[in-house]
């Protein structure tokens, strides 16, 4: 028992899942383990290989070792999921030729597990290979190393030992050929399995290697009688070669075809309303929801044939944010920004200009049936787009069987993706950014004709029109747009905001400078922009900034849209 035959789980071990659970005491847990019941209910069976897959900082590592934690014989953690939503599972199974119902108990820690966290295993490889004195003949590249290191610590186990040194020409690399020795059923667990896809990327003869290695394990009848359950999770579906999964055999969940596992991609808006809510978090469920939530994943019930869109939160960031007391972007890693900046400046079919309409607010379909689920072969659009949902620098709602629209999910992502674009050396040449500072020295020189011939022209913009123009909140979409470029950086903005005596539609707050002025803005639709403007002064919205001697400029600002003209008016008084 240790790294990869049934790992140990307790108080000594690295098993985030176990620290996790600590954090119970404080509020900091959110109970996922009715994941563990779907395995359950697969164990054994036709549909027991799964590949789940989501972007980094989504609970991959922790949903693994969650299962390692249930299964593993090194284990032992019945006080741990006691209490904890497995521990309600009731299920009926065919053992030794009887129907026999089941609980949570009947597998808990009682099956021999092989653990694979590829992240580790490459750390490991990587050392291998600097030190000549560890070398072994014949284990040249980590797909040797993988097979070596797991055949070595299974040989380990006096029983597997005695029945493999029976078997005839099982070398330092024949795993399948071992695990067929055994004649035992194993649970096989792979955190980052695409990891030589993202990590070798220009290496084909090593992936197509790594492949082959699951096929035998996976496809061939031999191979696959030796697991009970196979789980896959990384950031990349599996592989296609000719337009055809590597391993269809395996059923696969992920950013763009979430199936019914919708849930289990990131914390759900009633998680996220329940951790709010704990003693001791002092951000508010609609801060937390601005930054981090809006990857809105469809779930279907297939027993009463309907769907709803299930809102998940990016579930670190939500814990981050509440840990340290601030909402911030917590969208850091660097080797991830860089592979969204390789694939910007690819600027397929004009993407840079797309990128920026996204950030902006808009959204744009794409078609994600040719993506070959890596990061090498990349020839269009449609490509990039369904590379960065997986990533998760963009969320999707479906429009149909491959057909998607993208768009970016949350404040948070916002962040990151505007910190990556304002880097490029075409940063400045974009129209989109040129016409956001227009807007905003428009609104700072008073020029009210000018502002709203510049929200006319966001108005008339390809990517407005999905939400709807029959209501303020698209008045409110192109005010935000519009100045996003020039008051990201600068500006905290806040919609419906308490104000005087009644709720502030816009207001665009300086963050530090003193020298910038602050804005209110009120919208009107089939008024004037007359009525907006003195709704702002009737309701004294600007009364909280002139208390305590504050003597920041204010701009008060009213914009009205006319249905029946499709014409923008606009009024800007300074205080």
């Amino acid at each position: 028992m240790g790294t990869f035959l049934n790992p140990k789980a307790d108080n000594d071990s690295d098993n985030q899942f176990l620290k996790i659970c600590k954090n119970r005491v404080n509020g900091l847990f959110v109970d996922k383990t009715d994941f563990i019941n779907e395995t359950l209910d697969r164990f054994e069976m036709d549909n027991n290989l799964i590949a789940f897959t989501k972007p980094r900082r989504f609970g991959k590592t922790v949903t693994a070792q969650m299962l390692a934690c249930y299964y593993s014989k090194g284990a032992d953690c019945k006080a741990v999921f006691s209490g904890l939503k497995v521990a309600g599972y009731a299920g009926v199974k065919q053992i030794n030729g009887q129907e026999k119902a089941i609980t949570y108990e009947e597998y808990l820690n009682r099956r021999d597990v092989i653990y694979w966290d590829m992240n580790t295993i490459n750390d490991d490889f990587k050392s291998y290979m600097s030190d000549k004195s560890l070398h072994v003949d014949y284990v040249d590249d980590i797909v040797d190393y993988l097979q070596y290191v797991t055949l070595l610590e299974i040989r380990q186990n006096r029983e597997f030992e005695e029945k493999i040194s029976k078997a005839p020409l099982i070398g330092r690399k024949s795993l399948k050929k071992a695990l067929v020795a055994t004649k035992t059923k194993f649970v096989l667990i792979m955190d980052e399995w695409d990891l030589i896809y993202r990590e070798y990327r220009d290496n084909e003869t090593l992936q197509k290697k790594f492949i082959d290695m699951l096929t035998g394990l996976f496809k061939a009848t031999d191979g696959l009688n030796c697991f009970s359950l196979a789980y896959l999770t990384g950031i990349l579906p599996i592989k296609k070669y000719n337009s055809e999964s590597a391993l269809n055999n395996f059923k696969e969940y992920n950013m763009l075809m979430p199936g019914k596992f919708a849930p289990y991609f990131g914390f759900t808006d009633e998680e996220v309303t329940e951790l709010s809510r704990q003693t001791g978090c002092r951000i508010s469920k609609e801060l937390l929801k601005e930054w981090y939530e809006g990857y809105k994943i469809r779930l279907y019930d297939k027993d009463a044939g309907t769907s709803r869109d299930i809102d998940v939160y990016n579930p670190n960031s939500v814990i981050s944010a509440i840990s340290e007391g601030r909402c911030q972007s917590y969208w850091s890693n660097t080797s991830s920004n860089a592979e969204a900046i390789r694939l910007i400046n690819m600027n397929y079919d004009g993407i840079k200009d797309d990128i920026i309409s996204l950030i902006s607010g808009g959204r744009i379909l794409f078609d994600f049936e040719s993506f070959n689920n890596d990061m090498t072969s990349i020839e269009n659009k449609d490509q990039v787009f369904s590379l960065l949902v997986c990533l998760g620098y963009l969320g999707c709602y479906e429009e149909g069987d491959f057909l998607r629209s993208a768009y970016v999910p949350n404040r948070e992502i916002r962040s990151a993706l505007s910190s990556i674009v304002r880097k490029q050396p075409w940063y400045n040449a974009m129209p989109v950014i040129r016409r956001s500072e227009m807007l905003f020295q428009a609104i700072r020189s008073l020029d009210a004709a000018k502002t709203a011939e510049i929200i006319g022209d966001i108005h008339n913009s390809p990517y407005v029109s999905v939400i709807g123009y029959n209501k303020e909140e698209a008045l409110v979409f192109c005010l935000i747009s519009g100045l996003m470029w020039c008051a990201e950086s600068s500006y905290d903005s806040f919609r419906e905001l308490p104000a005087g005596k009644g709720f502030a539609d816009l207001v665009f707050v300086p963050k530090s400078r003193p020298a910038l002025p602050i804005m209110i803005i009120e919208f009107k639709r089939d008024y004037t922009a007359e009525d907006a403007l003195n709704q702002i002064k009737e309701q004294d919205y600007a009364a909280r900034y002139r208390k305590d001697g504050d003597e920041r400029e204010v701009l008060l600002v009213g914009l009205n849209y006319s249905s029946e003209t499709k014409e923008h008016h606009c009024l800007i008084e300074k205080m």
